[in-house]
């Protein structure tokens, strides 16, 4: 498949900017813009729950209480972990069979600031365990639909939500036209820096917003491994060590007995050596200045709640000169039944390759390694600073015209990802200069809001029923 799809790639290439334009309008034959607007579930769709438990098979069982528990909190906390479930309905709607490098979880949550190697702020798609080629609509879905729940929770009229959606798709096509006529460093150099918000669409925001808008690039600039190991660390007979703050960040001596945790600790010493031949030389020389000290599991987010993740603490001059890295078990991309799984076999090395597409600048130290647990089993990981200059924002707090802006950046910042990996002159071709695919995204983000619901709700039962177990933390 990945030959084949390597072949295609080629073909289009050798296409003309006229053929390619051609190409993206005769789409249209295939899956009218406004066929995207319809959402109907599928006859045989799976129970959500059912979806949810076989993901949770395979993930530390202890945990996983703790992922259903921040799921069933609310319909927007239960959407940011069912991409598996919201994978199968989107293989079930219109395609216009256009590619490219998807995020797969593009929610409203999964973006934010983050500093580039050069020490820019920039605004970028922070979240890429899902990420595989595929349809480009599937991410503009999900974007949408994060918006239009997020807006229901936050008691945004039904005009107030179609105008924040439509406003995100327009920001979208409109963005994709324009690397429509760009050159192909042009697109590859583009980026959305931190301080060019106050430029794009931010203006409109009351003095209020612009104010937290400032107060937020001067935190993301804050948040580096030196804040991380100041909230995470304490000095512990004159070393440093992570804090014991269980369940959220629980150090290997209290989580395994001696033999056990001693021979983790090895793993993760071999890990952290061995995923450096995965990072450029310079950045692998830069690595091996740093000494690793501690070591403790940590739970992340709310979808990825059970995988295996740990912590490592690194100090390279001194006490000082910390170091925190995050290494994450990449598991299959829930697209991969709908799409297949791509070229990778090591699904760390997906992860870092669809990233490294996807983004305008990169972690320096994110790279990928294979491991054989102490249970005998393989896994993959993906390994990254757990902090470099990050932000993020808090939906509820935000008014109607401050999520519309927010909307507008996530639509820039995916169409600039998805130009680097696809088709951007056929794709524009396909979006035209009409609105058309934006009024019908409206109605699929407020359908599929409506499915989610559902879902949850069938969560929340399978909670009070006891069938599936959670937990607050």
């Amino acid at each position: 498949m990945a030959m084949r799809a390597a072949r295609a790639e080629e073909d289009i290439r050798r296409l003309s900017a006229e053929e390619r334009a051609a190409r993206g309008r005769s789409a249209r034959r295939k899956a009218p813009r406004s066929d995207h607007g319809e959402f109907e579930p599928s006859a045989d769709r799976q129970d959500p729950v059912d979806v949810l438990e076989r993901q949770s098979a395979g993930r530390v069982a202890d945990l996983v209480p703790i992922r259903y528990g921040r799921m069933v909190e609310s319909p927007f906390r239960f959407y940011r972990g069912a991409a598996a479930i919201m994978a199968a309905d989107l293989a079930h709607t219109p395609d216009s069979g256009l590619r490219v490098q998807l995020c797969g979880d593009a929610h409203m949550l999964n973006y934010g600031l983050l500093g580039s190697p050069e020490r820019n702020l920039l605004f970028d798609i922070n979240d890429f365990d899902e990420t595989l080629p595929g349809p480009w609509e599937w991410d503009v879905k999900r974007l949408a639909v994060s918006l239009a729940i997020a807006g229901r929770e936050n008691g945004f009229d039904d005009g107030e939500r179609a105008a924040i959606v439509r406003a995100t798709a327009g920001s979208y096509r409109e963005q994709m036209r324009r690397y429509a006529a760009m050159s192909h460093l042009d697109v590859w150099y583009t980026r959305v820096d931190a301080e060019q918000l106050r430029t794009l669409g931010t203006a409109e925001l009351p003095s209020r917003g612009r104010r937290k808008l400032a107060e937020a690039l001067a935190k993301a600039r804050g948040r580096d491994s030196l804040q991380a190991a100041g909230k995470l660390t304490e000095v512990v007979a004159g070393e440093l060590r992570f804090r014991s703050l269980p369940p959220l960040v629980t150090p290997l001596s209290e989580l395994l007995p001696g033999k056990e945790r001693s021979s983790l600790e090895e793993q993760i010493r071999d890990m952290v050596e061995s995923y450096g031949q995965t990072l450029p030389s310079d950045r692998r020389h830069l690595l091996r200045q740093y000494t690793v000290v501690d070591m403790a599991r940590k739970v992340v987010g709310v979808g990825s709640v059970g995988t295996r993740c740990w912590i490592i603490l690194l100090l390279g001059r001194d006490g000082g000169d910390p170091l925190i890295l995050q290494a994450k078990e990449a598991g299959e991309s829930v697209l991969a039944p709908y799409t297949g799984p791509g070229e990778y076999a090591m699904q760390g090395e997906r992860v870092v390759a669809g990233q490294r597409l996807m983004q305008a600048a990169s972690d320096i130290f994110l790279g990928w390694h294979r491991v054989t647990g102490i249970d005998g089993r393989e896994r993959d990981f993906y390994v990254r600073q757990l902090r470099d200059w990050k932000g993020s924002v808090e939906p509820a707090l935000m008014a109607p015209r401050g999520m519309r802006t927010y909307g507008e950046l996530c639509g820039t910042a995916l169409a600039r990802a998805h130009a680097r990996s696809g088709d951007r002159i056929a794709i524009a071709a396909y979006l035209g200069s009409a609105d058309v695919f934006d009024r019908a995204l409206v109605r699929f983000a407020e359908s599929y809001a409506d499915r989610n619901e559902r879902d949850h709700q069938a969560l929340a039962e399978a909670v009070a029923s006891g069938r599936v177990v959670a937990e607050s933390a």
